[in-house]
């Protein structure tokens, strides 16, 4: 039998034996093969890919070397319309940089405050009885609106009635004894100390019945209390008490908000550098405001500058300012978040062109103009108030002039630039049948799609 431990390689012929190979030189062996095999077959895909990106490059370049010859002859055909560099001019939309009144408005975010928020509040403690409102309707100045219990305010009425009842009878009683003793005093029977206490007591009671008319009258006021009535027009929200609730002046929420709704104030701030200019154009007239949605695009309402605060923000450098509006249509909601523009003054003939024309770069803004001989300039120029789809050029054009508003991102200064009319209309002749191109392509074509008039003797 042979030894299982031997290795099965035979020996060699007339040589010494081989060493025999442990399985940890095999492992190591295979995974040396896997790991050349993996960095060939990466070699091979990205060498691959590079050689048929340039061989696809160089046949782009081919057919477009080709076809800018073509190009250059229909062009100088045409009359040229790439750049004297060899590129081809971009079509482009231009405008023209016009003079107009524009009105100059300050913009701002601001919050609808209504004039009056009215917390209806108890002046009584007592148990809420009735409540006479709907949540969310319109009320009028002194409208009912909830029911205190009255009982205990009304046995404090009774009581001061019943106090000025006595003391008005003692009273009385009082001033027939001081006529008594005046006439006793007359006739020389009393002596005269007498009368003058007796009228001294009669002072005095009178003075307790004026203070118990005021009791009363303070009882019967209480006992109005216990009715809440509105302190303002306007409407009531939500009620933050239930019949039930005690309740007493010291309620921080009480039992319901009333807001008015006309007129309504917008609270916005505005930045310490734009006041004097806003100050000073509140002298000589009242200014224009309107309130927008948070889109800046829909118009709420039309009001006017009402006034400012009388101290700056110092934490953010900004000064308080309101706008009031009617708002008779109601459309401002209090807390309300709106856009305000604030109009304060307005730029007569000044330059406004599309802000599409408009570009910013490290030097900042500039535009494209179009040149007589249709090569785009870039212009550097100060930019001012933006008023809808135009904005104000402060400097840097004198109105009149030709600006690229579209297609500018694809040109540089002196690039050579095709209107977006005029590379319709040639596009539109190029596709007219009759022309002599068309007539070349009829003829190729014939020459070369109809095998079987080649085929067919002639007669």
């Amino acid at each position: 039998m042979s030894d299982p431990q031997r290795s099965s390689v035979p020996p060699a012929a007339n040589g010494p034996r081989l060493p025999q190979k442990s399985a940890h030189s095999r492992r190591n062996a295979v995974l040396v093969v896997v790991v050349l095999a993996l960095v060939g077959l990466a070699a091979w895909w990205f060498f691959g890919r590079n050689s048929g990106s340039a061989q696809g490059q160089g046949q782009q370049r081919s057919a477009g070397g080709r076809g800018g010859q073509r190009g250059a002859g229909a062009s100088a055909a045409g009359g040229g319309s790439s750049s004297g560099r060899g590129r081809p001019s971009a079509t482009v939309g231009t405008a023209t940089a016009e003079k107009a009144n524009v009105p100059l408005t300050i913009t701002a975010i601001g919050t609808v405050q209504p004039t009056v928020t009215a917390t209806v509040r108890s002046q009584v403690s007592g148990v809420l009885k009735a409540i006479y409102f709907k949540e969310g309707q319109l009320v009028s100045k002194g409208q009912a609106l909830a029911q205190v219990d009255p009982g205990p305010a009304t046995q404090s009425v009774a009581q001061a009635q019943g106090t000025i009842a006595r003391d008005a009878a003692q009273l009385a009683v009082a001033r027939q004894d001081l006529k008594r003793y005046q006439t006793l005093l007359a006739q020389d029977s009393i002596a005269k100390q007498q009368v003058d206490t007796q009228a001294a007591l009669v002072k005095q009671l009178e003075g307790t019945v004026a203070a118990d008319k005021a009791a009363a009258g303070s009882a019967q006021i209480t006992l109005g209390y216990t009715t809440l009535r509105a302190p303002v027009s306007g409407r009531i929200g939500l009620r933050q008490a239930d019949i039930g609730n005690y309740v007493s002046p010291g309620d921080a929420n009480g039992v319901a908000i009333i807001t008015t709704e006309s007129p309504m104030d917008v609270e916005f701030a505005l930045p310490q550098s734009q006041i004097a200019q806003v100050r000073e154009a509140s002298r000589s007239s009242t200014l224009p405001a309107v309130a927008l949605d948070q889109t800046g695009k829909k118009t709420l309402a039309q009001g006017s500058f009402l006034t400012l605060n009388n101290v700056i923000d110092t934490a953010t450098g900004t000064l308080k300012a309101k706008a009031r509006f009617d708002n008779q249509d109601g459309v401002l909601f209090p807390s309300e978040f709106v856009n305000v523009q604030l109009q304060v003054g307005t730029a007569d003939q000044a330059i406004v062109v599309p802000v599409s024309s408009v570009r910013y770069g490290p030097n900042g803004s500039f535009v494209f103009t179009l040149q007589a001989d249709q090569t785009a300039k870039l212009v550097n120029v100060t930019t001012g108030a933006t008023v809808g789809d135009k904005i104000v050029i402060a400097k840097g054009l004198n109105g009149g002039e030709t600006v690229i508003t579209e297609g500018a991102d694809r040109i540089d200064d002196g690039s050579k630039v095709t209107l977006a009319d005029t590379h319709a209309n040639a596009q539109a002749g190029a596709a007219t049948p009759g022309t002599h191109g068309s007539g070349q392509h009829r003829r190729g074509g014939g020459a070369q799609g109809t095998p079987q008039g080649q085929a067919t003797p002639s007669p």
